[in-house]
């Protein structure tokens, strides 16, 4: 550690120059506990105050966690994002499940604050709430002069005047679809592309001028998304550790007829195993078998949110780049190791038997990691003893919460930050000077640099751009260089000569960021200054290039169609067993899939190669999508059920019913949906776990969520909508069932009365 630190102290004064750094924070230890606090914590789940808490939490050896806020300051946080002065805009939910029940849940009562620490000392001493009365309030993200704001259903845009809103606008009045609160969307996290991306979501924003631009990308992940040093993007869903993107996020999307495109939404850590530091049995399904070992501990993650690709700088080397994920039901968070190898980005778990933090504090509840300005990994920790929604809350878990009276209070919540043991943080605040700005993309931190980008594209600062050109010749090093294209192109000023020469360098990175770019400067008058050296790069058998090319064809496509397809063909016969280069010339073909298929088969005519099987599926794919029937027929007759359908099945089986991949398998055409009709009352009831075989194929773990939870158990959802949803999806898409009533759903409730797991696939077609 040491020595580490030395290596980081030029870097540590170039910053120190270029930002203003106040006196040090206080580093107080709080003390051990001893051994009866630590059964009293165990059996009954107290409130801790928060020194206690700190001192039930156990962090990898050379590190230590301060506190940065706590109650009264903060109310139960859920996400946060930190501002060009260092202070921290906190996005308060108190309103979350008030009971089991979730009385009241939707009372105006969430707030977005700003927490500033005016004495140095390393914690917030001022509160200022800039918003207020909002209702379960989920995301932010400060832009230009204001801050998006996600307010179930709405996306508003909201002026900041002195630290108070101002003028609103609203950007997206479907930002979120019903009421399912573990299922909608989140995370509004500005990407290195300049464009905001979220979690749970297929789409992104955009402000040019004063208008927002929204955009259809990738659904990516359930609760949290970060980005590495690359832009690309990582996420996850509660049951599995990291999910991610090898490739940028920008180019992903094209065809509606692909559900899903290779290199997207791809398992970056298989191992979804955790090791909780105490006994686990309040999470929501902990009578389930091999849900809990023999010691009560959680065995495999059930709340896995909120990740964070580690890019402060502060930490010793082999931590950069790694990803660390909460898991608020089991209170620990994991660190994961994350390689590359070509295109694809693979990782695994640091430890085994061991986590990068743990409590004993049950209430310590993680729910959203980031990388601070000081170069910390600061932790947003809910501080509640109901973690689960009521949508899915068991019987079971009510009783645990009721044994140790979980409920209360909920007016508790906490910040902490985790850094190197004994460190020295400075707090930041950024320059407003451009060419200061500019050099600080060449800082090691990770936030510094992304905050730099983001306040010269805000603030159109053209006195930059000398100093950012200057940077597209320093080759060496490809992170400030890419830091630089893009600023360039968010403030409209990156220039075809710009990007040619990036185009033929030699660094992998720097050439596909190059590529991504280039419908930033391609026009109708210079497109074909470009198309040499994209044929070049296919005659060189450029694997890495390669998909990033066919991505962009769609660029090409509006000043010289027929020139477009002629490259993706060229791409398709050299590149004809890759996945990855396959999927992306798909992408572009909306519509005209068969058409190109029926040439490239003239060409390539083995049926084994990734070409011709992806083109195969996407076909199929379509003739799912083509049988449009009436919805407006099914909104009268089921208004309840398609209300249900959006705000709870949408989110795993799609808008389409035909699944998303790493979350559930297809409605449409699956013989579970359209065939016995007391299974499907059953399975919407309590729930399937397990393998499932749908229209011959067997979906089973990690392809698909290794569970589907059940509706039985919330109040909130009467037998009259689970019969209108279930009848909903037996006759949409493809299926064509009868319709399914209210009796029939209360007379499998009543067979299965006293049930509380999940079936499986074998047990009911024994029944």
């Amino acid at each position: 550690m040491i020595k580490r630190r030395m290596e980081c102290f030029p870097v540590f004064i170039l910053v120190c120059l270029l930002v203003s750094c106040n006196t040090g924070e206080s580093n107080i230890k709080p003390p051990p506990l001893d051994s009866l606090e630590r059964k009293e914590i165990l059996s009954n789940a107290p409130v801790l105050p928060p020194e206690k808490s700190l001192a039930a939490m156990e962090v990898e050896e050379g590190f230590e966690v301060r506190l940065v806020a706590a109650e009264p300051l903060i109310s139960a946080p859920v996400a946060l994002t930190f501002d060009d002065k260092g202070r921290i805009w906190v996005l308060e939910m108190e309103g979350y499940m008030p009971d089991t029940a979730g009385t009241a849940e939707n009372r105006p009562n969430g707030k977005i604050i700003i927490l500033e620490d005016k004495n140095g000392d390393g914690a917030a001493d001022h509160r200022k709430v800039f918003m207020d009365s909002l209702v379960l309030p989920r995301a932010l993200c400060l832009v230009e002069d204001g801050i998006l704001v996600a307010a179930p259903p709405n996306l508003w845009y909201v002026e900041i005047k002195n630290d108070r809103p101002g003028k609103k606008v609203l950007v997206d009045g479907a930002y979120t679809i019903g009421d399912n609160v573990e299922h909608d969307a989140n995370g509004l996290m500005r990407a290195m592309d300049n464009w905001v991306y979220n979690a749970n979501s297929e789409k992104r924003y955009r402000k040019k001028g004063d208008h927002w631009i929204t955009e259809w990308t990738r659904f990516r992940g359930q609760w949290g998304i970060t980005q590495d040093d690359y832009g690309r993007l990582f996420y996850n869903n509660n049951s599995q550790n990291l999910l991610g993107d090898y490739f940028l996020p920008g180019p992903g999307a094209g065809n509606i007829n692909q559900r899903s495109i290779p290199g997207y939404n791809v398992k970056i850590v298989e191992n979804n195993r955790v090791y909780p530091a105490r006994p686990t049995p309040g999470v929501n399904r902990g009578y389930m078998e091999n849900i809990l070992d023999d010691s009560l501990r959680l065995v495999n993650f059930t709340a896995a949110c909120g990740p964070v690709i580690y890019r402060g700088g502060l930490f010793n080397e082999a931590y950069h780049n790694n990803a660390f994920v909460a898991e608020p039901s089991a209170n620990l968070i994991k660190r994961n190791i994350l390689e590359e190898e070509g295109y694809a980005v693979k990782g695994r778990q640091a430890y085994k038997g061991k986590e990068f933090l743990t409590s004993i504090d049950e209430r310590f509840r993680p729910v959203n990691l980031y990388n601070g300005p000081d170069g910390a990994l600061y932790i947003t920790d809910m501080y509640r003893g109901i973690i689960q929604h009521k949508f899915y809350l068991t019987d079971y878990l009510k009783k645990e919460i009721s044994k140790r009276s979980l409920s209360q209070p909920l007016n508790c919540g906490r910040i902490y930050k985790v850094v190197p043991k004994g460190a020295s943080l400075k707090p930041v605040t950024m320059p407003a000077d451009p060419l200061k700005l500019a050099a600080l993309l060449q800082s090691d931190n990770g936030w510094i640099r992304d905050k730099a980008q983001q306040m010269l594209v805000d603030g159109k600062l053209t006195k930059a751009i000398p100093v950012l050109r200057s940077n597209l010749k320093k080759t060496d090093d490809p992170i400030p260089l890419i830091h630089s294209l893009w600023s360039l192109e968010g403030m409209e000023a990156l220039q075809a000569q710009d990007v040619l020469p990036l185009l033929q360098n030699s660094n992998n990175k720097i050439r596909v960021q190059a590529i991504t770019a280039l419908p930033a400067v391609l026009n109708k008058t210079n497109y074909d200054r470009f198309v040499p050296v994209l044929q070049q790069m296919i005659h060189n058998k450029d694997s890495i290039a390669a998909p990033y090319i066919a991505f962009r064809m769609r660029a090409i496509e509006p000043f010289n169609k027929s020139l477009a397809d002629e490259l993706l063909m060229s791409l398709a016969k050299a590149f004809p067993g890759n996945p990855f280069v396959s999927g992306a010339i798909i992408s572009n073909l909306e519509n005209r899939e068969k058409d190109f298929y029926k040439r490239l088969t003239a060409f390539v005519p083995d049926t084994n190669l990734a070409i011709i099987k992806q083109f195969k599926k996407t076909i199929y794919n379509m003739s799912n999508r083509q049988i449009k029937k009436d919805t407006s027929l099914f909104r009268k007759q089921f208004p309840a059920g398609m209300n249900l359908f959006a705000s709870t099945c949408q989110t795993c089986h799609g808008e389409d019913g035909n699944g998303i991949p790493a979350l559930a398998p297809p409605l449409n055409n699956s013989e579970w949906v359209t065939g016995d009709r007391d299974k499907l009352i059953a399975i919407a009831l309590y729930g399937l776990t397990g393998p499932v075989k749908v229209n011959k194929k067997l979906y089973r773990s990690p392809e698909i969520n290794g569970e589907m939870p059940g509706l039985a158990h919330n109040k909130d959802i009467t037998d009259e909508a689970i019969a209108q949803v279930l009848s909903y999806i037996r006759k949409n898409w493809n299926n064509n069932a009868s319709g399914i009533t209210r009796d029939e759903v209360i007379k499998v409730r009543q067979y299965w009365n006293e049930r509380q797991q999940p079936f499986t696939a074998e047990e009911l077609m024994k029944w």
